[in-house]
């Protein structure tokens, strides 16, 4: 391997080693995705002020937040062929790089059109950190201590979305919106130049071919299937565009050919994205119940905010200084379950965390117009307990159960799963709240009746839904040696 200074040797020797360098290059890639991360949902409260900024309607508006999301479902699907063709420094610095230069643009930009480039290469780095950091940490860190390890990536993965509201609205509290990027700009630099200098290789590239067609199929599939959930969220709010099934359709029709067409490749180790990882049992599982425990967080996160403001006439600060302690919480548990995890394994962290996931979402369905806001905390404390007990056990059994081969394959596949099913997520709660609520007003109720109506219906659905989490949690497996994949 070239650079042989900084090579790592994924020798089962070497594994068991924790080096301070290690530790560092670790601790670098926790740091840099966490930023990236956070951009992810940071400008969902700035919206408002940047309409009236830059002069643009909300349809429009809300392209800064759809297309970052598309950039990603684009993007993601195709980290596992560039982790295993380039070596790590190389893939650090292009994520990296692309973060810091689209974070520069957006704080620069003179006018929406820029704005919108600036978060498309964010995303493009965005993308890429989230499986570089994974794949690294199961090549770095021996079975027997993952759990610590995969619990601060829980705060990364769970953490940083949702402190994003928080975090602009104190920004824009007391500075305007390109403060969002200037104050990160400084922080991504300093974690590319320390990265640059310090993280080593620790695979093994090898000379992959990449297939044309699987990179199409990809973007139109997953895309199509994220705008489309997308634009049934803004249509349920009143912003009308494209019809929804049209890119809904044609996602569900190139996904079909996705799949198709990596059953063919992985024949000759040659797909875009290595479906094998679903013929372990304990991965498909995990993967499932990320996938409705991220849809579950990323509803609620759009339907409390509402629901303060609308209802409960809360400020902006004030709506994300609501959901801070329950965000924190998260952050401190996160090395906390990871501990308990390497000691006794999943199931006594995820049984108790699905059951407090969906005793939390059945008790939001009570809220009201009346309700506390020290009631709210308590619920948002509840649910984000049940959330860190329950993301940092899905992790690490799931990708703990993939041979060696397929961690970055299978680290691509939550990306993707992750930004799908927070679509999902966000679409089916906005739209039983936007549907119950208008039925609401159509009966001559208030705005404020209507949104308080639909809140409760929304979270009765997640509720519902959440039973799912609940029954999944009896079949996960701690992995202490990966299952095979023929």
């Amino acid at each position: 391997m070239s650079d042989t200074g900084s090579t790592v040797n994924t020798s089962s020797t070497t594994l068991t080693d924790h080096s301070a360098r290690n530790r560092l290059v670790i601790s670098l890639l926790l740091v840099s995705a966490f930023v990236v991360i956070l951009n992810e949902t940071i400008m969902n409260v700035a919206l408002p002020e940047l309409m009236k900024d830059l002069g643009i309607a909300p349809s429009v508006g809300q392209w800064l937040t759809t297309a970052f999301m598309l950039t990603m479902a684009v993007v993601i699907p195709i980290t596992g062929f560039l982790l295993q063709r380039l070596n790590t420094r190389t893939v650090f610095i292009t994520a990296m790089g692309l973060f810091s230069l689209g974070t520069a643009i957006s704080a620069a930009a003179p006018g929406f059109g820029m704005l919108v480039t600036g978060r498309v290469v964010q995303a493009s780095g965005t993308a890429i950190m989230m499986p570089l950091l994974m794949t690294t940490v199961m090549t770095l860190v021996p079975a027997s201590s993952r759990g610590k390890t995969m619990g601060n990536i829980s705060i990364v993965m769970s953490v940083a979305p949702a402190i994003g509201p928080t975090v602009a609205g104190a920004i824009l509290t007391f500075a305007g919106w390109r403060w969002m990027f200037l104050l990160v700009l400084p922080i991504a630099l300093g974690a590319l130049l320390l990265g640059a200098a310090r993280i080593p290789n620790v695979t093994e590239p090898k000379k992959v071919p990449i297939d044309a067609l699987s990179v199409v199929l990809s973007a139109i599939a997953f895309s199509g299937l994220i705008y489309g959930f997308s634009s049934i969220a803004e249509a349920a709010q009143g912003h009308q565009g494209l019809p929804v099934w049209v890119p809904l359709s044609a996602g569900a029709v190139a996904l079909v050919g996705f799949v198709w067409r990596q059953l063919v490749l992985q024949r000759a180790d040659r797909a875009l994205l290595d479906l094998r990882v679903f013929r372990t049992r304990n991965f498909t599982v995990t993967t499932l119940m990320m996938a409705v425990a991220m849809a579950s967080m990323f509803g609620t996160l759009i339907l409390l905010p509402l629901y303060m403001q609308t209802v409960l006439r809360l400020e902006p600060l004030a709506t994300g200084l609501v959901l801070l302690p329950g965000s924190l919480l998260m952050g401190l548990m996160g090395p906390i379950v990871g501990r308990i995890y390497d000691k006794r394994g999943p199931t006594p962290l995820i049984i108790p965390g699905t059951v407090l996931v969906s005793a939390m979402l059945w008790m939001l369905t009570t809220v009201d117009h009346t309700t506390p806001v020290a009631v709210l905390v308590l619920l948002h404390v509840g649910l984000s307990l049940g959330l860190s007990l329950t993301f940092t056990p899905l992790f690490t059994a799931g990708l703990g159960s993939l041979p060696p081969a397929l961690y970055s394959h299978g680290s691509a596949v939550i990306g993707t799963n992750q930004q799908l099913s927070g679509a999902i997520g966000t679409a089916l709660f906005i739209t039983v709240l936007s549907t119950v609520g208008a039925h609401v007003a159509g009966d001559g109720g208030s705005a404020a009746q209507g949104v308080e109506a639909g809140v409760r219906a929304a979270f009765q659905t997640g509720a519902v839904i959440s039973v799912l989490l609940v029954v999944g949690a009896f079949f996960v497996r701690r992995s202490t040696e990966p299952e095979t994949v023929s």
